[in-house]
């Protein structure tokens, strides 16, 4: 996503965005070739929800998950379920805290393994 779509978003009011969510819903169905009546049997919505989805009026997230998996594309979620980012720095951390070789034992922890029998 190029940033300044992220720049916009951010001075775009809560309104605006749930329009354009909407209006993206719309592109997705139109390039399936799916009606709202259709949209709306597969998802269990009433058609006009779907119009009003649409049309950027506010909805449930269940709506909004209904719809997205009848137009299959539940994969859109996926955004929130990232893993978190590592910083190369915390990776050199990590390497330098791991084990490289093992230590040598020292006269006493000897003496005492042998003596135990």
């Amino acid at each position: 996503m190029p940033k300044n779509e992220v720049t916009n978003r951010i001075n775009m009011s809560n309104p605006a965005i749930v329009k354009e969510i909407g209006g993206k819903l719309k592109e997705l169905r139109l390039k399936k070739n799916i009606t709202q009546d259709e949209l709306a049997k597969i998802s269990g919505l009433d058609r006009t929800t779907i119009s009003q989805l649409e049309n950027g009026r506010p909805a449930t997230l269940l709506t909004l998950v209904q719809v997205l998996r009848a137009l299959d594309k539940l994969d859109l979620l996926n955004i929130f379920s990232e893993e978190p980012e590592i910083s190369p720095l915390q990776i050199a951390k990590l390497k330098k805290q791991k084990r490289q070789r093992a230590s040598k034992k020292k006269l006493n922890e000897k003496n005492e393994e042998e003596s135990e029998w």
